[in-house]
């Protein structure tokens, strides 16, 4: 039994992998890490940190009441049938890195992989298993908080997600859409037109995973697969090549 922690920039998720399968699985705050409750014992922990100090801290306290180690995801050259082309491919972010490696362990097609956080990124994963470089972008939370903090007349959005938005509010929040959706078809495209494929057909696909996610596939007019916890898969797999 092995733990798998995705320690985000808003929160902490975990899961119990036994083999292939997740026998639990949640979330909490950084700060409910330590006095986390597991339904059996883990005899390893594996942990990917994006969170900084907060992160690590949260983790090893929880390390240390269960009396376990923790091995730390870092970005590697190449890792689990996935080639890292980043110029410096250390300074990729462990949570993309584990994202590409989750989405690999379950499609082996060329794909783009989106996920939608606090930041939203979209990494381009050909049919080789080669990350050829992607995006990062303000989440759609982020976009909208900051178009109310820098511009006077923009308030806080709470709108949702129109066509052809008729108030300021809807204007923002489909503004928001609109942009990353954009982003991810644009990049898409690219990809397509680079390994030769239809982005209509079974050989292409868009895998994206995180909170947002929803907001997101209901406009999204590409094939694609919603996978939860992706990084929590791709940290399983890293875990069990270790």
């Amino acid at each position: 039994m092995i733990l798998c922690i995705d320690s985000g920039n808003t929160r902490l998720k975990w899961g119990l992998r036994d083999g292939s399968a997740w026998a639990a699985t949640g979330a909490l705050a950084h700060a409910q890490a330590a006095a986390l409750e597991l339904p059996q014992r883990p005899l390893r922990i594996v942990a990917c940190n994006v969170a900084g100090s907060r992160g690590d801290s949260a983790i090893e306290a929880l390390a240390q009441r269960l009396d376990l180690g923790v091995d730390w995801v870092r970005s590697q050259p190449a890792q689990c049938d996935v080639v890292n082309r980043y110029d410096a491919p250390d300074q990729l972010g462990a949570d993309r890195w584990a994202a590409l490696i989750g989405a690999r362990s379950l499609y082996a097609g060329p794909c783009v992989v989106v996920m939608c956080g606090t930041a939203t990124t979209i990494d381009l994963l050909d049919a080789d298993g080669k990350f050829q470089g992607g995006l990062i972008l303000p989440g759609l939370d982020l976009m909208r908080a900051a178009l109310a903090d820098s511009a006077a007349d923009l308030p806080p959005a709470r709108g949702e997600y129109h066509e052809l938005p008729r108030n300021t509010f809807d204007a923002i929040a489909s503004g928001a859409v609109e942009a990353t959706l954009g982003a991810i078809e644009r990049m898409s495209r690219r990809t397509a037109s680079a390994v030769r494929v239809d982005t209509a057909t079974h050989d292409f696909s868009v895998i994206l995973s995180g909170g947002a996610a929803s907001m997101l596939v209901p406009h999204l007019e590409l094939q694609h697969r919603v996978i939860d916890n992706l990084v929590l898969e791709g940290v399983a797999r890293i875990a069990a090549a270790l």
